[in-house]
Protein backbone atom coordinates (compact mmCIF):
# COMPACT_ATOMS: atom_id res chain seq x y z
CA UNK A 1 0.00 0.00 0.00
CA UNK A 2 2.86 2.16 -0.68
CA UNK A 3 1.34 4.37 -3.23
CA UNK A 4 -0.70 6.27 -1.02
CA UNK A 5 -0.54 4.71 2.85
CA UNK A 6 2.67 6.46 5.07
CA UNK A 7 3.85 4.97 8.48
CA UNK A 8 4.75 7.05 11.18
CA UNK A 9 8.50 6.15 10.63
CA UNK A 10 7.71 7.06 6.96
CA UNK A 11 6.58 10.18 7.72
CA UNK A 12 9.53 11.29 10.05
CA UNK A 13 11.74 9.86 7.78
CA UNK A 14 10.19 11.70 5.00
CA UNK A 15 10.22 15.13 6.70
CA UNK A 16 14.40 14.45 6.99
CA UNK A 17 14.68 14.03 3.34
CA UNK A 18 12.54 16.21 1.48
CA UNK A 19 9.71 19.20 1.11
CA UNK A 20 6.48 17.75 3.42
CA UNK A 21 3.64 19.62 3.84
CA UNK A 22 1.88 17.83 7.13
CA UNK A 23 -2.32 18.84 7.49
CA UNK A 24 -4.06 18.11 10.24
CA UNK A 25 -8.40 17.32 9.64
CA UNK A 26 -9.44 17.19 13.28
CA UNK A 27 -11.27 20.10 14.38
CA UNK A 28 -9.48 22.94 15.74
CA UNK A 29 -9.55 21.93 19.77
CA UNK A 30 -8.00 18.52 19.03
CA UNK A 31 -5.16 20.31 17.08
CA UNK A 32 -4.32 22.95 19.87
CA UNK A 33 -4.19 19.85 22.26
CA UNK A 34 -1.21 18.33 20.30
CA UNK A 35 -0.60 17.91 16.57
CA UNK A 36 2.14 16.62 14.77
CA UNK A 37 4.93 19.08 14.82
CA UNK A 38 4.44 21.82 11.89
CA UNK A 39 1.11 20.28 11.17
CA UNK A 40 -1.79 22.87 9.24
CA UNK A 41 -4.50 22.38 10.57
CA UNK A 42 -7.72 22.43 7.69
CA UNK A 43 -10.97 21.11 9.86
CA UNK A 44 -12.45 22.34 6.56
CA UNK A 45 -11.61 19.22 4.42
CA UNK A 46 -14.21 17.27 6.61
CA UNK A 47 -16.85 19.80 7.15
CA UNK A 48 -17.21 20.87 3.91
CA UNK A 49 -20.39 20.04 1.84
CA UNK A 50 -20.38 20.26 -1.74
CA UNK A 51 -22.71 20.43 -4.52
CA UNK A 52 -22.28 19.23 -8.04
CA UNK A 53 -23.22 21.85 -9.79
CA UNK A 54 -20.91 23.55 -11.97
CA UNK A 55 -21.17 26.54 -10.28
CA UNK A 56 -20.77 24.21 -6.52
CA UNK A 57 -17.85 22.42 -8.16
CA UNK A 58 -16.04 25.49 -9.00
CA UNK A 59 -16.89 27.06 -5.95
CA UNK A 60 -14.87 23.38 -3.99
CA UNK A 61 -12.34 23.26 -5.98
CA UNK A 62 -11.60 27.21 -5.08
CA UNK A 63 -12.27 27.02 -1.73
CA UNK A 64 -9.33 24.20 -1.45
CA UNK A 65 -6.46 25.50 -3.75
CA UNK A 66 -6.84 28.10 -1.53
CA UNK A 67 -6.51 26.49 1.44
CA UNK A 68 -4.17 24.05 0.47
CA UNK A 69 -2.06 26.97 -1.22
CA UNK A 70 -2.19 28.63 2.47
CA UNK A 71 -0.99 25.83 3.77
CA UNK A 72 2.42 26.01 1.72
CA UNK A 73 1.61 23.41 -1.31
CA UNK A 74 2.91 24.68 -4.27
CA UNK A 75 3.55 20.96 -6.14
CA UNK A 76 7.43 20.34 -4.62
CA UNK A 77 5.99 19.67 -1.48
CA UNK A 78 4.73 16.05 -0.13
CA UNK A 79 1.14 16.58 1.44
CA UNK A 80 0.61 14.14 4.46
CA UNK A 81 -3.45 14.31 5.39
CA UNK A 82 -4.20 12.87 9.23
CA UNK A 83 -6.85 12.81 11.42
CA UNK A 84 -7.49 10.90 14.85
CA UNK A 85 -7.43 7.13 13.96
CA UNK A 86 -8.43 5.41 10.21
CA UNK A 87 -12.05 4.93 11.96
CA UNK A 88 -12.58 7.96 14.05
CA UNK A 89 -13.21 10.86 11.58
CA UNK A 90 -15.35 8.89 8.93
CA UNK A 91 -12.61 9.14 6.67
CA UNK A 92 -11.45 12.46 6.83
CA UNK A 93 -7.97 12.24 6.05
CA UNK A 94 -9.12 10.35 2.84
CA UNK A 95 -11.13 12.88 1.88
CA UNK A 96 -8.30 15.29 2.23
CA UNK A 97 -6.10 12.98 0.26
CA UNK A 98 -9.27 13.10 -2.48
CA UNK A 99 -9.44 16.44 -3.19
CA UNK A 100 -6.06 16.91 -3.89
CA UNK A 101 -6.51 14.17 -6.45
CA UNK A 102 -9.37 15.87 -7.76
CA UNK A 103 -7.14 19.14 -7.91
CA UNK A 104 -4.28 17.31 -9.97
CA UNK A 105 -1.69 17.55 -6.89
CA UNK A 106 1.20 15.23 -7.91
CA UNK A 107 2.35 14.22 -3.99
CA UNK A 108 -0.39 13.64 -1.73
CA UNK A 109 -0.56 10.71 1.20
CA UNK A 110 -2.84 9.88 4.25
CA UNK A 111 -0.65 8.40 7.64
CA UNK A 112 -1.32 5.28 8.18
CA UNK A 113 -3.12 4.93 11.33
CA UNK A 114 -3.31 8.83 11.91
CA UNK A 115 -1.69 10.49 14.87
CA UNK A 116 -2.93 7.70 17.10
CA UNK A 117 -0.46 6.02 15.38
CA UNK A 118 2.43 8.26 15.51
CA UNK A 119 1.83 8.96 19.29
CA UNK A 120 1.68 5.00 19.73
CA UNK A 121 5.04 5.05 17.99
CA UNK A 122 6.64 7.31 20.45
CA UNK A 123 7.06 10.97 17.94
CA UNK A 124 6.55 14.18 19.20
CA UNK A 125 3.39 16.24 19.27
CA UNK A 126 3.28 19.55 19.33
CA UNK A 127 0.91 22.53 20.60
CA UNK A 128 2.65 25.46 18.72
CA UNK A 129 0.25 26.75 16.11
CA UNK A 130 2.10 25.88 12.43
CA UNK A 131 2.94 29.26 10.54
CA UNK A 132 3.02 27.93 7.01
CA UNK A 133 4.34 30.14 4.01
CA UNK A 134 1.53 30.33 1.47
CA UNK A 135 2.04 29.35 -1.93
CA UNK A 136 0.31 29.35 -5.10
CA UNK A 137 -1.19 25.63 -5.72
CA UNK A 138 -0.93 24.31 -8.58
CA UNK A 139 -4.60 23.10 -9.95
CA UNK A 140 -4.24 20.21 -12.95
CA UNK A 141 -7.65 19.58 -14.57
CA UNK A 142 -6.61 15.99 -15.23
CA UNK A 143 -6.94 15.35 -11.62
CA UNK A 144 -11.05 15.89 -12.26
CA UNK A 145 -11.82 12.62 -13.46
CA UNK A 146 -12.10 11.25 -10.49
CA UNK A 147 -14.98 13.24 -9.45
CA UNK A 148 -18.30 12.44 -11.09
CA UNK A 149 -21.42 14.80 -10.90
CA UNK A 150 -25.16 13.74 -10.33
CA UNK A 151 -25.44 13.76 -14.02
CA UNK A 152 -22.90 11.13 -14.33
CA UNK A 153 -24.37 8.99 -11.60
CA UNK A 154 -27.74 9.46 -12.75
CA UNK A 155 -26.53 8.60 -16.87
CA UNK A 156 -24.67 5.24 -14.64
CA UNK A 157 -27.98 3.43 -13.67
CA UNK A 158 -28.26 2.97 -17.24
CA UNK A 159 -25.01 1.25 -17.62
CA UNK A 160 -24.79 -2.20 -15.79
CA UNK A 161 -21.09 -2.55 -16.31
CA UNK A 162 -20.55 0.40 -13.83
CA UNK A 163 -20.40 -0.44 -9.97
CA UNK A 164 -22.62 2.37 -8.30
CA UNK A 165 -20.83 1.59 -4.50
CA UNK A 166 -22.60 2.92 -1.39
CA UNK A 167 -20.15 2.36 1.68
CA UNK A 168 -22.48 3.79 3.95
CA UNK A 169 -23.42 2.61 7.56
CA UNK A 170 -26.38 -0.06 7.51
CA UNK A 171 -29.36 2.08 9.03
CA UNK A 172 -28.44 4.83 6.19
CA UNK A 173 -28.71 1.70 3.62
CA UNK A 174 -31.85 0.48 4.97
CA UNK A 175 -33.46 3.40 4.64
CA UNK A 176 -34.07 4.45 8.61
CA UNK A 177 -31.92 7.06 8.52
CA UNK A 178 -30.71 10.00 6.53
CA UNK A 179 -27.42 10.85 7.69
CA UNK A 180 -24.85 10.71 10.13
CA UNK A 181 -26.38 13.79 11.52
CA UNK A 182 -29.48 12.80 12.61
CA UNK A 183 -32.05 10.31 10.88
CA UNK A 184 -34.10 13.46 9.26
CA UNK A 185 -31.19 15.86 8.08
CA UNK A 186 -32.27 15.15 4.43
CA UNK A 187 -35.31 14.95 3.18
CA UNK A 188 -35.26 11.73 1.75
CA UNK A 189 -34.06 8.55 3.16
CA UNK A 190 -32.98 5.63 0.93
CA UNK A 191 -30.02 4.31 -1.55
CA UNK A 192 -29.58 5.44 -5.17
CA UNK A 193 -31.27 2.83 -7.09
CA UNK A 194 -28.86 -0.38 -8.33
CA UNK A 195 -26.74 0.79 -5.51
CA UNK A 196 -24.37 -1.91 -4.63
CA UNK A 197 -23.48 -2.11 -0.35
CA UNK A 198 -20.13 -2.09 1.04
CA UNK A 199 -19.86 -0.65 4.39
CA UNK A 200 -17.28 1.32 4.59
CA UNK A 201 -15.94 -0.20 7.94
CA UNK A 202 -15.19 -3.49 5.95
CA UNK A 203 -12.13 -1.88 4.36
CA UNK A 204 -10.13 -2.60 7.81
CA UNK A 205 -9.34 -4.29 10.30
CA UNK A 206 -8.43 -4.15 13.99
CA UNK A 207 -5.02 -4.65 15.25
CA UNK A 208 -3.25 -3.97 18.38
CA UNK A 209 -1.99 -0.72 16.87
CA UNK A 210 -5.76 0.73 16.24
CA UNK A 211 -7.84 -0.17 12.97
CA UNK A 212 -5.95 -0.49 9.58
CA UNK A 213 -6.82 -0.97 6.26
CA UNK A 214 -7.19 -4.49 5.20
CA UNK A 215 -4.25 -5.88 2.58
CA UNK A 216 -5.20 -5.76 -1.07
CA UNK A 217 -6.29 -9.32 -1.48
CA UNK A 218 -8.33 -8.96 1.64
CA UNK A 219 -9.98 -6.18 0.21
CA UNK A 220 -10.78 -7.89 -3.21
CA UNK A 221 -12.03 -10.51 -1.68
CA UNK A 222 -14.79 -8.23 0.12
CA UNK A 223 -15.16 -6.44 -2.69
CA UNK A 224 -15.63 -9.50 -5.14
CA UNK A 225 -18.95 -10.49 -2.28
CA UNK A 226 -20.55 -7.70 -4.01
CA UNK A 227 -19.35 -8.69 -7.78
CA UNK A 228 -16.59 -6.21 -8.51
CA UNK A 229 -13.11 -7.13 -9.75
CA UNK A 230 -10.11 -4.64 -10.41
CA UNK A 231 -11.11 -4.16 -13.65
CA UNK A 232 -15.27 -3.35 -13.07
CA UNK A 233 -15.45 0.72 -12.78
CA UNK A 234 -16.22 1.54 -9.85
CA UNK A 235 -18.86 5.21 -8.75
CA UNK A 236 -18.76 5.40 -5.39
CA UNK A 237 -21.25 7.70 -2.81
CA UNK A 238 -21.84 8.15 1.06
CA UNK A 239 -23.14 11.05 2.23
CA UNK A 240 -20.59 14.10 2.07
CA UNK A 241 -17.59 11.83 0.19
CA UNK A 242 -15.79 11.05 3.43
CA UNK A 243 -16.15 7.67 4.16
CA UNK A 244 -16.36 7.16 0.13
CA UNK A 245 -13.06 9.06 0.07
CA UNK A 246 -11.86 5.84 2.40
CA UNK A 247 -12.90 3.20 0.10
CA UNK A 248 -11.43 4.87 -2.86
CA UNK A 249 -8.01 5.14 -1.04
CA UNK A 250 -8.61 1.32 0.01
CA UNK A 251 -10.15 0.29 -3.39
CA UNK A 252 -6.80 2.18 -5.31
CA UNK A 253 -4.73 0.12 -2.77
CA UNK A 254 -6.01 -3.07 -3.80
CA UNK A 255 -5.67 -2.38 -7.67
CA UNK A 256 -8.97 -1.20 -8.73
CA UNK A 257 -8.16 0.48 -11.77
CA UNK A 258 -11.07 2.88 -12.40
CA UNK A 259 -12.66 4.73 -9.62
CA UNK A 260 -14.88 7.81 -8.96
CA UNK A 261 -16.68 9.39 -6.49
CA UNK A 262 -19.84 11.46 -6.67
CA UNK A 263 -18.99 14.11 -3.82
CA UNK A 264 -22.29 15.54 -3.60
CA UNK A 265 -23.45 11.80 -2.53
CA UNK A 266 -26.53 11.56 -0.78
CA UNK A 267 -26.90 14.71 0.96
CA UNK A 268 -27.30 16.39 -2.25
CA UNK A 269 -28.82 13.37 -4.52
CA UNK A 270 -31.87 13.33 -1.33
CA UNK A 271 -32.76 17.02 -1.86
CA UNK A 272 -33.12 16.83 -5.49
CA UNK A 273 -36.43 15.03 -6.07
CA UNK A 274 -36.56 14.48 -9.49
CA UNK A 275 -33.50 12.04 -8.55
CA UNK A 276 -34.55 8.36 -7.99
CA UNK A 277 -34.04 6.74 -5.33
CA UNK A 278 -35.19 2.92 -3.51
CA UNK A 279 -36.59 3.51 -0.18
CA UNK A 280 -37.79 1.08 2.52
CA UNK A 281 -35.65 -2.43 3.34
CA UNK A 282 -33.11 -3.23 0.31
CA UNK A 283 -35.32 -5.86 -1.72
CA UNK A 284 -32.76 -9.02 -0.64
CA UNK A 285 -32.79 -7.94 2.81
CA UNK A 286 -36.72 -7.86 3.26
CA UNK A 287 -36.81 -11.44 1.17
Amino acid sequence: MSEVLVTAKDLEAMSKSEPVVIIDTRNPDAYAAGHIPGAVNIHEIFTYLATSTPEGIAELKETFAKAFGAAGLSGKETAVVYEQSMNSGFGQSCRGYYLLSMLGYPKAKVLHGGIDAWMKADMPVSMEAATPVPADFPIDPAGASVLIDWKDMLAALEKPQIAILDVRDVDEWIADSSSPYGKDFCPRKGRIPGARWLEWYRMMKPTAEGPRFKSPEEILAECATVGISTDTPVYLYCFKGARASNTLVALKNAGIKDVRMYFGSWNEWSRNPALPIESGMPLAAAA
